[in-house]
């Protein structure tokens, strides 16, 4: 470069628009005014910021900042085109590394670019431009944000001032906060209307007035930070009480060839108890989880994303496996993501973790409010939460210098994401391990087989195996009961004569039980058994569930709700049978059941399900009534299953554990094999035995049998060679796509198309067996009045699914009438 001449270079960003749709799905570049533009914020990465786009203006986000000569711009656009940010409007939602997992997130899922940026910012929305009256565009903050309350103290002149005699109001204001600050809110309850006092007291220097953060559902004022005392969210364990804010099995696989990775287990921990940074004396580990700790240790110090698979009986002390390694994370510096599943995030999981860490957990969870989440969201942006315990959503929080992510239960179907972006925690765990340095635990007594399968052929996963209780008790006998031979003896009630007996023996001891039944409603459908007539939802392909409380009948896809009729409404005939049995139906005959027990009272019947739980606070008020009580009987649904640790459970009882044994989904038979054994862990988890009875009419399916016994290698038996031989994970990769609309004829018809496109392409791009199924009506064909059919693509293992296909769903041209989705990975196929 000839002397004396500068090079001028330009400040550019890449920003993601705010619109969710494909055609939109690049980043767009803009310059960067010198200064902050309109706005009161700094133009930096992971800010909301206002651009141009033609004659209106957008809100997107900034993903990255970067300086350029004028001829070197990306894609070769003109610099003199260019157009400004007119201002950021938001603080940085997400550092350099939320955009990049946003980029690999939309690339990975095929899903737009903005909805995986909307992953990172906080609960309670973000700006954005709205039409307004007359045409024009106006800029709308979300409704929820930071809460402040304005507090009162004595100032530096309270002691030298008197008030005039007829002051009254003053001096009593005075007097109030001679015994302690207080809130304006509360002088006004107490005093009327105190502000024109305050103003003048504050004039005088008599009385201090100071905005304080409030927490929103806090369960006390700690460190400067000022809560609802008596909020709900307070009461059932949801978030934690919060410092000041700053400013922004065996290791087999069913006989599969599998490496040594016994490695990482045999490395013993001194006497079994490694110390804790905090300093509190830890219980006695198991040689189990003293393996466990030592393997996710190891993992910590490689730093490169390895996988620790804690594969544990239910009771085994994995929670302790958890804790004692977040300790050692956090010693070192670090911060820890643990997630659970929303079902089972219960107010004894979060107490655990509370009360070891105290004041540095952050709790994100669904029976939050929209403001209690923001504070939490804030709480761990601000850098004081250290460890953050939530479902899913939890990994997008912006927790920095991360060293440790743990996924309990991990092969709940929760952590796979039903809408765009369709993701899987446990993979975008894994990436975000990699890219930190960090490790991922995953835990569960009834691992997937997709991770048992990773651990038997990755060398970057590592299985520890912890085979007994903590408490060295051994695990509930599980009975199997024939309900087709109980109905062949003459049978009609749906208790077994086995389960009744034992259950009026454990009631009359004053011990408790749970009983699962794996669906909600009194009855599955209601059916004319005169012309077999059924009635269904006009908006879904499925039967209406009848509810005896209220004589109804709902569609528990869309809410469709109709009285249930008295006749047929096809024919006329009085003959309508209900069929099937659920949550309502059971507690009614077991009211009727437990009347007839000699020697036992009046028993309270916890009823935990989908309607019982809908409010907020109601999941922590039937489990504290359940904990209360001397004896009592726990009838729920899944959600029961897991999560619970109550020491007087003596007996567990499966109403029903076929229910979904042959959905038309490869999963069917694995989900049954979990909840079996997952439920039957309910039972003696201390000093009482317990007994699992489990009712079925498919008592010799593998899986029940497999189940019952704690036998997984006998289940795998069954299952892998099925899986194996009709092309199904984890031997295949799979990806799902869905097209859906309000016009039948024109989903079949474009799906029809779209499959041939998708042929052509995995024609032309790839190598290997890949296959492209017919489009077809999927298995709910209709829902909320959508048709819905599918594409199944069905690719090698070591393939990558997404690069093939994701170039023609970029191109894609959006139609009116038809939706379009890729399910990568998905969970089911229904």
């Amino acid at each position: 470069m000839p002397a004396g001449i500068i090079l001028f270079t330009m400040k550019l960003a890449s920003v993601i628009l705010d619109i969710p749709t494909q055609a939109l799905d690049a980043p767009y570049t803009y310059r960067v005014p010198d200064d902050v533009g309109e706005g009161d914020y700094p133009i930096e990465v992971g800010c909301a910021v206002v651009v141009p786009l033609g004659a209106r203006q957008v809100v997107g986000f900034v993903i990255e900042l970067f300086y350029c000569a004028p001829d070197a711009i990306p894609g070769g656009l003109d610099p003199k085109k260019l157009r400004y940010i007119k201002k950021a409007v938001s603080s940085s939602y997400f550092d350099e590394e939320g955009a990049a997992c946003a980029q690999w997130l939309s690339e990975r899922y095929i899903a737009p670019l903005s909805a995986c940026v909307r992953l990172f910012t906080p609960p309670g929305g973000v700006p954005r431009m709205v039409r307004a009256q007359g045409g024009y565009w106006r800029l709308e903050q979300p409704a929820i944000g930071e809460v402040d309350d304005r507090w009162v103290k004595l100032g530096p002149n309270a002691a030298e001032f008197t008030p005039r005699k007829n002051a009254v109001k003053q001096q009593q204001i005075i007097e109030a906060l001679q015994r302690g600050e207080l809130r304006t809110a509360e002088l006004s309850l107490e005093f009327g209307n105190v502000a024109s006092t305050l103003k003048s007291l504050a004039e005088k220097g008599v009385v201090e007035i100071e905005r304080r953060r409030r927490m929103r559902g806090m369960p006390a004022a700690v460190g400067g930070v000022f809560s609802d005392d008596d909020s709900e969210a307070a009461r059932s364990g949801g978030v934690a009480v919060m410092p000041a804010l700053s400013e922004p099995q065996s290791g087999e696989f069913a006989g599969m060839p599998r490496r040594n990775d016994e490695r990482s287990a045999s490395v013993e921990s001194e006497g079994n108890t490694p110390p804790t940074a905090a300093g509190m004396p830890l219980m006695q580990l198991t040689d189990g989880q003293a393996k466990a700790l030592a393997a996710i240790a190891e993992a910590c110090e490689k730093a490169d994303g390895s996988v620790v698979l804690v594969d544990g009986v239910t009771g085994s002390g994995k929670t302790e496996v958890y804790l004692q390694a977040i300790e050692a994370v956090l010693a070192k510096g670090k911060t820890a993501c643990v997630l659970v599943p929303e079902i089972s995030l219960t107010p004894q999981t979060v107490a655990r973790f509370r009360g070891r860490f105290g004041n540095q957990v952050a709790v994100m969870h669904s029976r939050m409010s929209a403001g209690e989440r923001f504070d939490q969201w804030d709480f761990v942006r601000s850098g004081e939460a250290r460890v953050v315990v939530g479902a899913r959503s939890a990994l997008f929080t912006p927790l920095r210098n991360l060293g440790l992510i743990v996924i309990d239960e991990e092969h709940e179907g929760s952590y796979k994401q039903d809408s765009s972006p369709r993701y899987h925690a446990r993979d975008v765990a894994i990436w975000m391990a990699k890219r930190a340095g960090a490790a991922v635990v995953l835990g569960s007594a009834t691992p997937s087989i997709e991770s048992l399968y990773a651990a038997a052929k990755d060398p970057q996963w590592h299985q520890v195996s912890l085979p007994e209780r903590a408490n060295g008790k051994p695990m509930p006998k599980v009975t199997v009961i024939d309900m087709a031979a109980e109905f062949k003896g003459g049978s009609r009630s749906m208790f077994s004569k086995e389960l009744t007996d034992a259950l009026e023996e454990e009631l009359a001891a004053g011990h408790k039980a749970v009983l699962l039944l794996n669906q909600r409603g009194f009855a599955k459908f209601v059916l004319c058994r005169d012309c077999g007539f059924v009635p269904s939802c006009p908006s879904c392909s499925t039967s209406l569930t009848y509810h005896e409380r209220g004589n109804f009948l709902v569609c528990h896809h869309c809410g469709h709700k109709v009285p249930a009729p008295a006749t047929c409404p096809e024919c006329g005939s009085p003959y309508l049978r209900k069929f099937g049995a659920g949550t309502q139906r059971v507690e009614d005959d077991l009211h009727a059941l437990i009347a007839g027990f000699e020697g036992v009272g009046e028993v309270p019947i916890i009823r935990m399900d989908a309607d019982t739980t809908a409010h907020k606070g109601a999941h922590q008020r039937l489990l504290e009534e359940f904990a209360a009580a001397e004896s009592a009987v726990l009838l729920g649904t899944q959600m029961i299953a897991k999560g619970l640790d109550f020491d007087d459970v003596t007996l567990v009882g499966v109403i029903s554990a076929d229910t979904q044994l042959h959905l038309p989904d490869y999963r069917a038979a694995e989900r049954t094999f979990d909840l079996v054994e997952q439920v039957a862990g309910r039972a003696g988890r201390a000093e009482l035995e317990g007994r699992v009875m489990v009712q079925t009419y498919e008592a010799s399916a593998p899986a029940i049998r497999a189940a019952a016994t704690y036998d997984r290698a006998l289940f795998l038996r069954d299952e892998l060679p099925k899986r194996k031989a009709l092309g199904y994970p984890p031997y295949v990769r799979l990806a799902n796509v869905l097209v859906w609309g309000a016009d039948e004829e024109a989903v079949r018809s474009y799906a029809e198309k779209l499959r041939d496109e998708i042929a052509v392409r995995v024609r032309d791009y790839t190598t290997g067996n890949w296959q492209v199924f017919a489009a077809a009506p999927c298995v709910f064909a209709k829902l909320k009045n959508t048709y819905r059919w599918h594409i199944l693509v069905k690719a090698p293992l070591d393939s990558d699914i997404s690069q093939v296909l994701l170039p023609l769903f970029r191109a894609r041209k959006a139609e009116a009438s038809v939706n379009v989705a890729v399910d990568v990975d998905p969970n089911d196929l229904l």
